[in-house]
């Protein structure tokens, strides 16, 4: 057991220009898995708004990302900010949920002793994609890879499955389109590209960054293999 280990955990998903947020699949999921995790003490949660998950081990930060409290100690930290083009309203906003705060946090947390982070990326990303949202993604990621970890896992997931509902999140009809085509035709479809389900991305990224080693990759198929 590693019972002094700490892992900061940040979860959050900024909506409409900032002015509303909640706790996405793969976050909340992410932060479940933290919670049960018998070698963790203790999990700091940073967000616009503290989660709707009360437990011993969690300490909810409400914080500014734009301008970033000292940060507490921990070992390990995990990335999993985001938002889209359609619901932050322009680029400059998505550009600052998905890059500016996810760097910030990542540079905080490094310099409150994290020496290992994992975050959620998405298939496609690349610095020199056309298409903005992939650019970014792959921005971000080439950001961190610049940073001294000892162990950075990079989790790059298909479109993510889960049940918003129960998060209490409004439903997306393309994503319920798209799940049901998945699910009758999947085998057609290329596996770094079927949806996948938060739990999976979130259990891959949580077993794989305690050992990371390096960086490391992982691609939407191979995750849904773990």
């Amino acid at each position: 057991l590693r019972p002094q280990q700490r892992r900061l955990g940040r979860v959050g998903r900024l909506l409409h220009g900032l002015r509303q947020n909640f706790f996405g699949r793969s976050q909340i999921t992410a932060l479940q898995c933290l919670l049960a995790d018998q070698t963790v003490a203790v999990v700091h949660c940073l967000g616009r708004k503290s989660p709707a998950i009360a437990h011993p081990k969690l300490i909810a930060h409400v914080v500014d990302f734009a301008c970033l409290p000292e940060l507490p100690h921990a070992d390990e930290v995990y990335l999993a900010l985001g938002t889209t083009i359609k619901v932050a309203g322009s680029q400059a906003t998505f550009r600052a949920v998905d890059y500016d705060a996810s760097l910030a946090v990542a540079k905080a947390a490094m310099a409150a002793g994290a020496k290992k982070a994992g975050l959620v990326s998405a298939m496609g990303a690349d610095v020199n994609s056309k298409v903005f949202y992939s650019r970014v993604k792959g921005e971000l990621e080439d950001a961190l890879t610049q940073l001294p970890w000892m162990g950075l896992i990079i989790a790059r997931p298909s479109m993510l499955e889960g049940n918003r509902a129960a998060l209490g999140q409004p439903t997306r009809r393309g994503e319920e389109w798209a799940s049901a085509f998945g699910k009758l035709f999947g085998f057609l479809i290329p596996a770094n590209y079927r949806p996948i389900e938060a739990a999976a991305v979130a259990s891959a990224l949580l077993s794989a960054v305690p050992s990371a080693k390096g960086l490391q990759v992982l691609l939407s198929g191979v995750m849904q293999q773990r």
